[in-house]
Formats: structure tokens, C-alpha cells, sequence
């Protein structure tokens, strides 16, 4: 009979451990549910840049800044997600497409223009800001206000840059165009005169400008060279997800969060941004 009752009591036992590893098992599957399928919901996974002061930046004690974060903070609230609740995973540009496709993450929101190159792999929506290929110039330089001034002076922007290779081929080709690895190495260089301009993105070029240790010293001349809609990226044909970011796109522009984010990550390199564009995707 003891033997029995031990045998009976490790069954239980056992029973009870695969009741519990099951369970474990349906938390587990939560807990990895990034985006609004109901249910328990424990994280959500959002690609954003890790290195564009301004946009999307992760300072030195691990926290993120930037109007992206911010957009991506409030969009994921809409969705059922605290702050706590978010998990920002590096998004380089080359592997944006890769991180979507992947599952790595649910949405990217990483200065992300919208294009018909990108949508043949990836829905957006949006677009949530309208961006301008512009000129950073230091602030006590008046003989830039146009991109033909480039002409026979120094340009800098990052290797492989399509907005360098925009003034180069159309708009200055006599420009002396220098690439450099990064943004920071441009500023440093525009500083000390070694370099006469930075282009890239108005929005990148006012985050770097509105920086504590730039402050002052550079200016944006006010060019509308490209126009760079950015959007949030997402799996393809998820168009479910793709309206509850719009409606929450639309949410943040009505309730003034939006205005709020723009002039907090913006505002001390007097950027002259455009209104809230209207919401494109998916309609």
C-alpha cells in the first residue's frame, strides 16, 4: 500500500508540474505578443534610432529621448502598452525592412521615409512628420542661403548619403563634397571651419543643433530640397494594426501632444517645421 500511495502522489506531482509548465507556456506567448492582438499583452517591441539627438537617442543612462521615442511612446499607449511596458530595439537603417519582416519587432519608428521602394516590403502608416532635406551652416555664417552657394565650398554629410549626392548631381555640383563616417564628425568639422555646410534631414540637422553642447553655434538655412515623409513601419498586410496606429497618429495630433513633441525635441534650433501631414497610409 505505501508503495502505491507513492506512486500515486508522484503522479500527482507530475500532473501538477505539467499543469504549471503549461501555464508558464500561455504567459510566455503573452509576454512575446508585441502588438494589439488581445489578451494578455506584456511588451511591444518598437525599432527606433539609437543616435540622432532630436529623433532617437540613447543617452548615457540608458534612457531614450527624441520626437520618434516620444511618437512611438504615445502610439504604443493607444495600443495597451504602458511605458514600462515598451522594449526600444536598435533600428539601423539598412535593417529596418529585416526587423519588420523578422518579427524582431512590431512597429519602427526611425525617421523612416515613406517610399514605393520600401512599401514593396513593409505597410507604413502615417505619415506622422514631413521632413525637408535642408543645410546646417554655423550660425554666424551668412554666405550660404541657397544650395548653388555650395559651389566651390565644402560639404559634408555621411558616406553613401543620398541627400550629399542630391546637391553634388542637381543642385551644386561644384561642390567639394566630403563624406564622413558619422553626422558628429560633420559638426565637428563645420565648428572649426574645416567644412562650410551639413546636409541631411531638417529634423536630424535641428536635433543635432538643438543639442546643450550646440546650441548657438550652428543654424538651419531654411531649404525645402527633398521631401522626406516619415512613417511607421510595419509588417506587411497587418492592416489591422495599420489603422490603430493611424487613429492613434490622429489622437496625438488633435490632443496637442504632437505640437508638445515638436517644440520640446526641436524647438531651441528655431526649426520652422511643417503642420501635421495628413494620414495617407492605408485610407
Amino acid at each position: 500500500m505505501k508503495i502505491l500511495k507513492a506512486g500515486a502522489a508522484a503522479a500527482v506531482a507530475v500532473a501538477l508540474a505539467l499543469t504549471a509548465t503549461a501555464c508558464g507556456g500561455s504567459s510566455d506567448k503573452a509576454a512575446s505578443d508585441g502588438g494589439p492582438s488581445g489578451g494578455a499583452k506584456d511588451k511591444i517591441v518598437i525599432g527606433i534610432k539609437f543616435d540622432q539627438p532630436g529623433l532617437g537617442l540613447k543617452n548615457p543612462d540608458g534612457k531614450f529621448t527624441g520626437f520618434d521615442v516620444d511618437v512611438a511612446t504615445y502610439v504604443a499607449k493607444e495600443l495597451g502598452y504602458q511605458p514600462d511596458q515598451i522594449e526600444f530595439k536598435q533600428a539601423v537603417s539598412a535593417e529596418r525592412e529585416n526587423l519588420i519582416a523578422n518579427g524582431d519587432v512590431k512597429l519602427v519608428v526611425a525617421s523612416y521615409t515613406i517610399n514605393d521602394k520600401r512599401k514593396a516590403k513593409v505597410d507604413f502608416a502615417g505619415p506622422y512628420f514631413l521632413a525637408h532635406q535642408d543645410l546646417l551652416v554655423r550660425a554666424d555664417d551668412s554666405s550660404i542661403t541657397k544650395a548653388e552657394d555650395l559651389n566651390k565650398k565644402k560639404l559634408c554629410s555621411v558616406t553613401g548619403s543620398t541627400s550629399a549626392q542630391n546637391v553634388k548631381t542637381k543642385l551644386a555640383p561644384e561642390a567639394d563634397l566630403k563624406e564622413s563616417a558619422g553626422y558628429s564628425e560633420c559638426l565637428t568639422g563645420l565648428e572649426s571651419k574645416a567644412i562650410d555646410a551639413l546636409t541631411t534631414d531638417n529634423s536630424i540637422l535641428a536635433g543635432y543643433a538643438s543639442q546643450d553642447k550646440n546650441k548657438g553655434k550652428f543654424k538651419l538655412v531654411g531649404l525645402n530640397l527633398s521631401n522626406e515623409p516619415y512613417g511607421i513601419g510595419l509588417k506587411k498586410g497587418d492592416t489591422e494594426l495599420q489603422t490603430k496606429v493611424n487613429a492613434a497618429l490622429k489622437k496625438m495630433v488633435a490632443d496637442g501632444a504632437w505640437e508638445a513633441a515638436v517644440k520640446k525635441n526641436f524647438g531651441p534650433a528655431d526649426y520652422k517645421n511643417e503642420p501635421a501631414p495628413q494620414i495617407t497610409e492605408g485610407s
